[in-house]
């Protein structure tokens, strides 16, 4: 089964794992500053990511475990269910380390990890063996090898969202992409035809370097947007607000999609024409989901349909 079952967590949990499906923004915070922990939470950010890969060096790992944990205990419940940790990959000296430690933070309200350079449903099991059958994964997809199993990482006990590391991913191959990483597309492409094949939420998106760059960060998200992935990761609070913006449904896309809709009911499911455009079910389909985005992020909330 690919998520986690409604029978293995209690309606909070629910709740956690809904919200980590639709969530637009992922914001990286290092686990060894947790004086950073409050200030991501309160950036914005659908989800904080509090990271043990990446953002921490070797010497500093185990440190930044114990302060991930201690930090954990301080958040209030809702804090906690807006939080994944990325631990270190299956094949380093501190995976175990970490998990031995997250098993303390899931009676407390972990419902997710990020596994980084997933590359096999065999690792992911790994961890799920561990930290149990409440516990959501966010598969990594970093290397080639793990693009070639995406199939079976979709299809992995327990996950419930693909993520794309487009930085590592570009250095695995060797690729010297620019700006818009034109070179990547088939890969986006690939892990949003997996995730559709598995019935699995859409894909979140790789990282803007360009911290500061309104332009670029726009740009970057529409282009995920146009893939069809649904969210992205941020390495900066002041990308959270652009990511959320972008991802969410104007108020000039919601009108439409709400005439669509009704134009289809008025019709019976008949075809018909909206502002010289021709509606059909496919159209509708697109209406509804938009609809649906808007209310979940609370843009039209009175919208009944």
């Amino acid at each position: 089964m690919n998520r986690p079952t409604c029978d293995s967590v209690d309606s909070v949990g629910v709740a956690q794992f809904s919200l980590l499906a639709s969530a637009r923004s992922f914001l990286f915070v290092p686990a060894n500053r947790p004086e950073r922990f409050g200030k991501a939470l309160a950036s914005g950010a659908d989800v904080v990511i509090i990271d043990l890969e990446d953002a921490v060096a070797p010497e500093s790992k185990a440190d930044a475990c114990t302060q991930l944990v201690a930090g954990f205990k301080q958040m209030t419940t809702s804090e906690r269910a807006r939080v994944v940790v990325r631990i270190n990959a299956t094949t380093t000296a501190w995976h175990g380390d970490d998990l031995a430690q997250l098993q303390t933070l899931i009676p407390l309200g972990l419902s997710a990890v990020m596994v980084p350079k997933a590359e096999s449903a065999t690792g992911l099991a790994q961890v799920v063996a561990t930290l149990g059958a409440g516990c959501a994964l966010l598969p990594q997809v970093e290397t080639l090898v793990g693009l070639d199993a995406v199939n079976e990482l979709t299809h992995a006990p327990q996950v419930l969202r693909l993520v794309f590391g487009n930085i590592d991913f570009q250095a695995d191959l060797g690729l010297s992409c620019d700006a818009d990483e034109a070179e990547l597309q088939p890969v986006r492409l690939a892990l949003v035809m997996a995730s559709r094949r598995a019935g699995l939420p859409a894909p979140v998106d790789g990282v803007t370097l360009a911290t500061q760059d309104t332009a670029q960060l726009q740009a970057d998200v529409a282009r995920s947007r146009r893939c069809g992935l649904t969210g992205k990761l941020c390495i900066h609070p002041a990308q959270v607000a652009g990511v959320n913006a972008t991802f969410t449904p104007s108020a000039y896309e919601v009108a439409w999609a709400q005439r669509v809709v009704s134009g289809f009911e008025a019709s019976a499911g008949a075809v018909f024409r909206l502002n010289g455009h021709m509606i059909d079910a496919p159209v509708v389909l697109l209406a509804r989901r938009k609809l649906s985005l808007s209310r979940t992020f609370s843009l039209d909330p009175t919208d009944p349909s």
